[in-house]
């Protein structure tokens, strides 16, 4: 099933073409006639929306498969799938923003706007392969740097209060020796623990398209840079909306703080030799929801048939990616260093000989 979806831009007010969000310099540019402009100067023009203006949006509850748009640029119908919120025009490369995509249940809290450009991504993912002569020749090649994107990535943010008790066997053991003879000394004691404490901003990825151990690893986002959601921030990259919702990510929440809460209460009780849980009754509860965008430069690169992942994080630069090796450049780099072994010890051998001929 498909729909036909509405879709903004952001005009320059100087000429009329579309800008782009630049996060060097945290403002909206035009590449056309170098116009520069700030969110306020923008929204004096009517030209960037809030979240607060799409609340009545009207919603359409029915599920669908894919939507379609004409591009406000060039016109063309481009097709996206259903958790697309920004994409790009094929033809023209105009930046498309489904607007019903974040609105209403899906309209975002607050966003954390690109602070790294893509020329800083392009450098960390060259530096993947710098000094790995296994890698395959084509895998930092143009054609992937291309497809580096910038994309924002729905995030739950949680403030998370835990309460609860936590008790414990534990032992002390000492040994010592008088003579011939070993003492060991096994003091046993009960550990009682009581209290609560809060949690604040635990971030649990809100899209089933990218993996928790990646997103978990370009961690942790300076949450003071968050600022109020506004459509013209996804001009120039990607968005998706959440497809996890609140009470399903909570889960992810709720494990991390949990294993926190208990993790300070066992280091809150020092010098024992082991300790052992007994009683567990730590309970969280939420204190505060929020539905926010996070900034990630990504790309898949596909080799051999498999999918090889690289992600920055947008605001920090921290990034992770996996590799693949070259099999062929494997085998003849290891008959390289075979051979060499060989003609090296055969030279040895040859030195010691002529050593032991005087």
């Amino acid at each position: 099933m498909s729909k036909r979806e509405a879709v903004l831009d952001n005009k320059c007010p100087n000429c009329g073409a579309t800008l782009a969000f630049d996060p060097k310099i945290g403002k909206w540019s035009c590449k056309y006639c170098d116009g520069v402009f700030t969110l306020e100067e923008l929204q004096k023009h009517n030209n960037a929306s809030s979240v607060k203006n799409n609340a009545n949006e009207n919603k359409d509850d029915v599920d669908i498969s894919h939507v379609s748009y004409h591009c406000n640029n060039c016109g063309a119908e481009i097709i996206a799938d259903e958790q697309t919120a920004a994409t790009f025009c094929v033809y023209c490369g105009n930046t498309a923003i489904l607007k019903s995509k974040l609105s209403n249940k899906f309209a975002p809290n607050r966003i954390i706007p690109f602070k790294t450009e893509k020329k800083q991504a392009i450098e960390a993912f060259k530096k993947l392969a710098k000094g790995k002569p296994l890698v395959p020749k084509d895998f930092v090649s143009e054609k992937n740097i291309e497809k580096i994107r910038g994309i924002y990535i729905p995030f739950w943010l949680y403030d998370i209060k835990v309460e609860g008790n936590l008790d414990c066997d534990a032992q002390k053991i000492s040994t010592w020796t008088v003579g011939n003879t070993h003492y060991t000394k096994t003091s046993i004691y009960k550990l009682y623990r009581a209290g609560s404490m809060e949690f604040y901003g635990v971030p649990v990825d809100g899209s089933t398209r990218f993996a928790n151990d990646i997103m978990n690893t370009i961690e942790p986002f300076r949450y003071e840079d968050l600022t109020e959601y506004n459509h013209a921030y996804l001009s120039g990259f990607y968005a998706e909306k959440y497809d996890v919702n609140s009470d399903t990510a909570f889960e992810d929440a709720k494990k991390r703080s949990l294993e926190s809460a208990k993790e300070i209460m066992m280091n809150d009780s020092l010098g024992y030799t082991s300790k052992v849980v007994t009683q567990n009754t730590l309970s969280p509860s939420i204190t505060k929801t929020e539905y926010i965008l996070l900034p990630v430069w990504m790309v898949n690169v596909k080799y051999k048939n498999e999918m090889y992942l690289f992600a920055m994080n947008g605001q920090t630069g921290e990034f992770v990616g996996n590799i693949p090796l070259d099999k062929t450049k494997a085998v003849v780099y290891g008959i390289i260093t075979f051979v060499i072994s060989v003609l090296i010890c055969i030279l040895v051998s040859y030195l010691i000989f002529l050593g032991g001929g005087y």
